[in-house]
Order: structure tokens, then sequence, then C-alpha cells
């Protein structure tokens, strides 16, 4: 696949600033953090639920707040189908994973068509929580499912051949946003 860069959009002290910003409203959302379970789709989101809740700690002054992550497979990072089912698996953190009764707060780094974070939804949702709330750094304004975000850190409208490419530390060197661009004879049905 042909891939031309089209700049980064954000770099990292502008993502920091956004991300503090979502702690803020998540914040707003949540009354007990005793009661919240911040759970991250992997790959990117997870590390972004680990900055969400460096946040929220600050914010409410504790220790711990609960984390989970949920790995979700459906299309690879360039958006090529991989299953023509959305895959979940959980993945415990090491933390309380138990979401019964308590308000769950969903974290994915891009909402695109909504596929990852509806299958993450109705699987939460088999658990009995007392709320979902769902986060993510850029929505697309595009999604195709019955899905939406409860806080947005930017939303990107792009053309349907652009990818947006989160680049989220571990899985790159730098926290930036940039936008690709996938030549038209590559795209696959999604």
């Amino acid at each position: 696949m042909q891939r031309m860069a089209e700049g980064a959009f954000y770099r990292t002290d502008e993502l920091e600033a956004v991300v503090a910003r979502m702690a803020r409203d998540a914040h707003r959302l949540v009354e007990d953090p005793a009661g919240l379970v911040v759970v991250g789709i992997l790959r990117r989101g997870a590390p972004l639920a680990d900055r969400l809740c460096a946040h929220l700690r600050a914010l409410w002054r504790v220790d711990r707040i609960a984390r989970l992550d949920l790995d979700i497979k459906r299309y690879a990072d360039d958006l090529t189908l991989l299953f023509p089912e959305t895959r979940l698996r959980e993945r415990e953190s090491g933390e309380q994973s138990d979401v019964v009764g308590r308000t769950v707060l969903l974290v994915d780094d891009v909402l695109y068509e909504g596929h990852s974070m509806l299958r993450a939804v109705e699987w939460l949702a088999t658990r009995r929580p007392a709320a979902i709330r769902t986060a993510v750094l850029v929505d697309r304004a595009c999604a195709r499912l019955p899905i939406r975000a409860d806080v947005v850190g930017i939303t990107l409208e792009v053309a349907p051949l652009q990818i947006v490419d989160a680049h989220v530390p571990p899985y790159e060197p730098e926290f930036e946003l940039h936008i690709l661009r996938r030549e038209a004879g590559d795209v696959q049905g999604s």
C-alpha cells in the first residue's frame, strides 16, 4: 500500500493538552473514582487510557483507578480488513477488572466506523456495569454504526482516502497525530 504522509497535525505538547481536557470532561461525567474502571482498546487505546488515568488520579487526588484492556481486531492500522467480524479478547492489566455496578470509561485512539467501539460496548454491557462512557482521542465524525463518544479530544473530518494515524508511545517514539493518504486502488470494503 502506498501511503503518503500529509504532515503531523498535532504534536506531543498539543496532544498532552488535549488529553488533559479529555480528563476534565471525563471527571465531570463520573462522580466516584472508586466506582470507575477505565478500559483501553488495544493497541493505542490502552496507553491513552493510562494517560487519562494519570490525569484523573490527579484531579481526584487518588492513588488508584481500576484498569482493564480489551484486544479488539477487525482492521489493520492502514484500515485493510483483517477479519470479517470484529474479534475481542479481554486482557487484564493486573488490577481489579470487575465492572459489575461500576462506571466504565472505554478509551480508544480513533473512532472511525465504530466497529471496535460497538463490539467493546456490547461485551461490556453483558458484564452489568452501572454505565458505559466512551472516550476517543480523535472522532472522524463518520461512524456508520450506532455509537458515539461521550468524551472527544479532537474531531477531524477527513476524506475517505485519508487515514488518521495516532502515534502513541510505547508503539511510536512520539505522541503525534498524522494524516496519511491511501491510494484509490488500495481501498478495500470496510
